[in-house]
């Protein structure tokens, strides 16, 4: 064959442009801003489905019953984690190109879209699903469960519930946290305590206690005494248990030490992707005020009300965040016996 007769990739080809690009189609006649609306959010879904392809390798990274803290698997899991707050950033900024749009002009075709909604977004559904958000943990969790127009169709609806039954990335990186293994009691025996060990406790989080304690100024920070037992001495907390919320907390205050620096990334990583996650939340929020002010949403919801909820009640890894409740200050941190800092070194 011929080198001009060999047939070669070309760039609309491979993009699939003509697809993409030929699925416009506004209600409104050309005179609208309708074109931008839709641009904007097809975006949206385009950056959701390579967020949900992320959070699919993470997850099977963490599904299993051992994750090495300091090989290649772990630091892969933290980079497609940053990518994903970087693409929510991205996507947070399509906003500022949306909001050139006017309430006015949003009125022109507004009504032409009833009863579909941006709560209709069933990839962005099955990205909370994933990370951990549960349906009864959802703001007003009855608009999910609405299969009538407005709410999710039967089809969507199931494939949210189904992502629900599968493991989500909060509950596989709880049980990688309680597989932490640094509370071996052979491990400590040549911890030296600086208080009297309390009956039965491990002698570091004994020592923990009292130093905590002293790190609380007055009788109304003196209160979280209580949630520090409540935590990390018997419940845990949400659906972090309690060997979970004890592991956390020592790699926070930990982090420094060599193994623990990309656990620390990964745990402050969760944090970032469910702040990047409510940003979004609270800029949609500001743009339906701004849009329709008082009015129900396209789908039925209470618009810029039932957003407001979201974004206060949808925080997903909302336990990393309260840890920094109970940390201490560093130079006040109880000194770790040799065979723990051996056991946190890569010379192991």
């Amino acid at each position: 064959m011929k080198p001009e007769e060999t047939s070669s990739l070309y760039y609309s080809d491979y993009l699939e442009l003509d697809k993409i690009l030929g699925s416009q189609h506004p209600k409104s006649d050309g005179k609208t801003d309708e074109m931008l609306f839709i641009i904007i959010h097809q975006a949206y879904e385009l950056w959701f489905k390579m967020v949900i392809h992320e959070l699919d390798n993470v997850r099977a990274i963490f599904d299993t019953d051992h994750v090495q803290d300091n090989a290649g698997d772990m630091s892969i899991a933290v980079h497609k984690l940053k990518r994903v707050t970087r693409i929510f950033e991205v996507i947070n900024r399509q906003v500022d190109i949306l909001e050139t749009m006017t309430p006015m002009d949003f009125l022109e075709f507004r009504n032409l879209l009833l009863p579909s909604s941006g709560f209709q977004s069933l990839q962005f559904r099955i990205i909370e699903a994933k990370l951990g958000l549960k349906m009864d943990q959802r703001y007003k969790a009855n608009y999910y469960k609405n299969t009538r127009p407005g709410g999710f169709n039967q089809q969507d609806y199931d494939s949210i519930t189904a992502v629900e039954s599968e493991a989500t990335l909060k509950s596989l990186v709880t049980k990688w946290a309680e597989r932490t293994p640094f509370f071996d009691e052979s491990l400590w025996e040549e911890f030296q305590s600086q208080y009297p060990v309390e009956k039965g406790e491990q002698k570091f989080w004994s020592d923990y206690k009292h130093t905590y304690k002293e790190s609380l100024n007055g009788p109304v920070e003196l209160r979280q005494m209580d949630e520090l037992e409540r935590i990390f001495y018997n419940e845990g907390l949400g659906e972090f248990s309690m060997e979970a919320m004890r592991a956390v907390l020592f790699i926070m205050m930990y982090r420094n030490l060599p193994i623990f620096q990309t656990p620390f990334d990964l745990l402050t990583t969760l944090i970032n992707v469910d702040e990047m996650l409510s940003q979004f939340r609270y800029k949609h929020m500001l743009m339906a005020r701004r849009m329709i002010g008082m009015r129900v949403g396209t789908g039925g919801t209470s618009g810029a009300g039932y957003l407001d909820g979201a974004l206060r009640q949808h925080y997903i890894f909302k336990e990393l965040t309260e840890v920094s409740t109970f940390l201490v200050e560093r130079s006040k941190l109880p000194d770790l016996p040799k065979s723990v800092k051996e056991k946190t070194s890569f010379n192991i």
